[in-house]
């Protein structure tokens, strides 16, 4: 299962989609959907409310494996179940799509321009359930603020050593250290990156295959040789803020790398709308990502 993944991954047409809203980001994520806070009470409420909306959108019709490779779930996500059986189950089985899952616990504060990850406690008892639950590769994020050459290197440093403790659970990581769209000089943040990434990649060993979700850089094609590189499975971009039309636009622009949206794929779903109504705005997104992506 895992080669057939890996191979969907790395050699098909299509996005990503990231469906791994959190706790912080839920009720954002609810009131844009058209569920404000008024509506429930507490986080156990609120957790049943956002997956039954991605319970809608992975049964659609349009969240079809011809368009997307992948899904990026949030941990409770994993734990719950669609029609009978576990989210990653439902997705690899009736859907042809591949899982992944979220498994850093948000950003600590500010310093030196950025935010690195929180601590991740129990992450190995995470991979493993993740094994159990038939997750196929994990996600976490960091931001990077400013050019700040000593955060950024700090930044990529935990990304990879924490992707080194995933690869040995036998999950492929992807990378994400994203840099601010709003940054007053993104583009220099982001060929620091590279320098610091490319470094990293350089010195992985057979087997330790990575993922990247990176922000659409300013320069276009900037990141092809991460793209190109061959410890690197797919380099996926993230909307990062911009609308979807944006986002659209600026990913055209750059070879071979494909959309891993969330905002930007949820923005135009409502939880009044008809389930036709639903299914044609959901669809009228993917197939706008998935153009953008090829």
């Amino acid at each position: 299962m895992q080669q057939k993944h890996f191979d969907k991954v790395k050699n098909d047409k299509g996005f990503i989609a990231a469906l791994d809203q959190s706790g912080g980001s839920t009720p954002k994520a609810l009131a844009a959907y058209g569920v404000p806070e008024t509506s429930y009470s507490g986080e156990d409420e609120m957790f049943d409310l956002v997956h039954e909306m991605r319970t809608r959108i992975i049964t659609s019709p349009a969240f079809d494996s011809d368009y997307i490779l992948g899904a990026i779930l949030f941990e409770q996500t994993m734990d719950r179940k669609i029609e009978g059986l576990y989210t990653a189950d439902y997705l690899a089985d009736k859907k042809g799509i591949v899982p992944f899952l979220k498994v850093d616990k948000g950003l600590a504060d500010e310093a030196h321009g950025v935010q690195m990850m929180k601590p991740i406690p129990g992450l190995d008892d995470l991979l493993k359930r993740a094994n159990e639950r038939h997750i196929f590769g994990t996600k976490m994020r960091s931001v990077i603020k400013t050019a700040d050459s000593e955060g950024i290197k700090a930044v990529v440093n935990q990304q990879f050593e924490v992707g080194k403790q995933i690869i040995a659970a036998g999950l492929v990581p992807i990378i994400e250290p994203e840099v601010d769209i709003n940054s007053p000089d993104k583009e220099e943040c982001e060929d620091i990156l590279k320098e610091e990434i490319t470094q990293h990649l350089n010195e992985l060993k057979e087997g330790e295959d990575v993922m990247l979700k990176l922000t659409i850089p300013t320069k276009a094609n900037l990141y092809k040789s991460l793209i190109d590189h061959p410890m690197v499975v797919r380099v996926v971009a993230l909307s990062g803020g911009y609308s979807r039309d944006e986002a659209n636009e600026k990913l055209k622009a750059n070879d071979g790398l494909i959309a891993s949206f969330s905002r930007a794929l949820s923005q135009d779903l409502n939880a009044d709308q008809t389930d036709e109504e639903f299914n044609s705005a959901l669809e009228k997104a993917v197939n706008s990502i998935y153009e953008a992506s090829v």
